[in-house]
């Protein structure tokens, strides 16, 4: 099974990853728009960054960040819009302005209101797992069993945003790769991907750049493609269904030649 690609599209300055470069809504318009011309099949807008060390932004701060953004891209693309948020007000704004997912780092946790937003308007949530906060969950995380302790988790999450009255087909659930885990806590997770695809719903991972996938070359990350990669082709050997990106071409291209492998004819069509 090929994924489908959620695109990053961060509009902060202090993302690890790419923070201040599309601050600018005309920028991060056309980048919305190049991104699903380079085959993404939806676009994640953030404007919190929750990367390690973080520190938690205003919900007014927020709000500026994300609605000129969206207000620029509603219908421009043709894929559907995630809103990156663990607030309940950024949340219901973004569904007015044609967002259909919510993508919260927290599980529905930090905002005791966010599902009923999620459940009012019918918009499907993409639970993660993360141990502590922004701020300090990269301060000493210990599992016994990661994978299961993981599991574990989403799988009370699930059972959470049923009883709040999110619909099971609108859950997908994320293992929260570097989002309070070891090292040696990502990779285990890579590998017991199996475990966590049995929970019912769809899975989701995002590897994308994160500082374990420069674990073998100290690379910045903006280079760390290869390993990122590597949890793409894991990810796809499982049936995850999702894959989070900042680089959206590559990951469209190195999942269509995977594909073609398997079955060279559609090789013949130019597969996008």
């Amino acid at each position: 099974m090929t994924p489908k690609v959620l695109g990053i599209l961060n509009v902060t300055p202090d993302s690890f990853s790419d923070g201040g470069r599309w601050f600018d809504v005309e920028r991060a318009q056309e980048y919305a728009v190049e991104m699903v011309r380079q085959g993404a099949d939806a676009i994640d807008i953030g404007g919190e960054s929750t990367r390690p060390g973080s520190v938690e932004v205003s919900l007014e701060e927020e709000l500026s960040r994300v609605v000129p953004v969206l207000e620029a891209i509603r219908g421009t693309i043709d894929v559907p819009i995630s809103i990156d948020t663990r607030r309940a007000e950024v949340a219901r704004t973004a569904a007015l302005l044609g967002a259909s997912i919510v993508n919260d780092t927290s599980a529905l946790r930090d905002d005791p209101q966010l599902a009923d937003v999620v459940a009012s308007e019918q918009m499907k949530v993409i639970l993660m797992h993360r141990r502590g906060d922004p701020r300090t969950m990269q301060q000493n995380p210990d599992y016994t069993d990661v994978v299961a302790e993981i599991r574990e988790f989403l799988s009370q999450r699930i059972e959470v945003s049923v009883a709040a009255g999110i619909l099971p087909d609108n859950i997908i659930v994320d293992p929260g790769l570097g989002f309070g885990k070891r090292l040696i806590d990502n990779y285990e997770i890579g590998r017991g991907l199996e475990a966590l695809h049995s929970l019912g719903v769809p899975l989701l991972i995002g590897a994308s750049r994160k500082s374990f996938t420069g674990a073998f070359d100290d690379s910045s990350p903006e280079n760390r493609l290869p390993a990122s990669l590597a949890f793409v082709s894991r990810a796809r050997a499982v049936g995850v269904e999702w894959v989070r990106v900042h680089d959206v071409a590559e990951t469209v291209t190195f999942l269509s030649a995977l594909a073609a492998i398997e079955d060279p004819v559609l090789v013949e069509g130019g597969m996008s």
